[in-house]
């Protein structure tokens, strides 16, 4: 008799090729609408399933892993980051994790560079005139913004999708400077013509535009905090696509408010899905709801990746993408 399927439960709607091919393969529960999961429901969840596939939307802490059933066996988180799961947690209860690297890196770096020209050209500002209908026609002085090139780009972790802004900021004339947890290799630093800054406050009191692209660990949260958010000149502009928690929000707007920092572009928040309620006042924030990853390349790019790491655990093997404490 062949061997029962996994059964499997996806917490979001996923692009529909993704949900067939979950289907061909597995015992396969989808979501009907695209709500995030109640606790509740996540508890269900991985009492009953072979294999949980959440998203960032789902927060999967030592609570929620401590309820999980004695069949569950693996988290194949639909997303890269991966803070929003107890891994240690996990793995001490025999589930393994994975995720979904290298996929979103060029949709990524491409959002980095919309927000940085967003910001310092003032394309909402001018997208605004035009919907109100109160444009008045050419102006020599009209909403001025700021040339990029031989500006100084600080690159706040350079991983794949930093390395990848930097290519593309490079192209624009930017000059590329970054900071990161180990030094690139000579041969990487001189393709992409990067300046390393061992002292993150030194790099952050230079910058032009700082890039925030590090994954969101305890030693990175709040790491642009009011402090070193202080220490930026007053014409400099930030922009975020990793994580929220990267930057102290409240200090943030409120120099923003002050005219303290020049500008900032924000696809990630603390509070995953609320942005705070001051920043939407500001005329001198770019704010967009975590379109990052959003395209319908890179989300089936992920589900692929989904499926190989599952695919793989169920033919007894290691999926390759699996995550460990180590790593974090």
């Amino acid at each position: 008799m062949p061997s029962a399927r996994l059964s499997v439960v996806v917490t979001r709607r996923l692009p529909d090729v993704v949900e067939n091919r979950m289907r061909d393969l597995f015992d396969v529960s989808l979501r009907e609408t695209d709500a995030p999961m109640t606790r509740e429901e996540l508890v269900e969840a991985m009492k009953t399933a072979d294999v949980l596939v959440p998203t960032i939307t789902d927060k999967i802490d030592a609570g929620l892993v401590g309820q999980a059933g004695g069949n569950l066996k693996l988290i194949a988180n639909y997303g890269a980051g991966v803070d929003h799961i107890d891994v240690h947690t996990a793995r001490q209860r025999g589930i393994l994790v994975s995720n979904t690297p290298g996929v979103l890196t060029d949709d990524t770096a491409d959002m980095t560079m919309a927000l940085i020209l967003s910001v310092t050209r003032r394309i909402p500002e001018g997208l605004a005139v035009m919907q109100s209908e109160s444009w008045e026609g050419w102006s020599p002085t009209a909403l001025l913004g700021g040339r990029i090139a031989g500006r100084r780009l600080g690159i706040l972790g350079m991983g794949r999708i930093g390395q990848a802004v930097a290519r593309r900021a490079a192209v624009f004339g930017m000059q590329i400077h970054y900071h990161n947890r180990h030094r690139l290799r000579e041969e990487i630093e001189q393709e992409l013509g990067a300046t390393y800054w061992e002292s993150l406050d030194q790099m952050v009191a230079r910058m032009d535009v700082i890039s925030v692209n590090c994954p969101h660990t305890p030693s990175t949260f709040h790491l642009m905090n009011a402090r070193r958010l202080k220490l930026m000149k007053p014409e400099a502009v930030i922009v975020n696509t990793s994580r929220g928690e990267v930057i102290d929000e409240n200090a943030l707007t409120r120099m923003l408010r002050s005219g303290e920092i020049s500008g900032a572009g924000l696809d990630v928040y603390e509070q995953e899905n609320t942005a705070n309620p001051r920043l939407r006042e500001l005329k001198n924030v770019v704010l967009l709801p975590h379109m990052g990853s959003a395209t319908m390349e890179g989300r089936v790019e992920m589900g692929e990746k989904v499926l190989l790491n599952i695919k793989t655990f169920d033919d007894g093997h290691r999926p390759p993408d699996q995550v460990v404490p180590s790593m974090l």
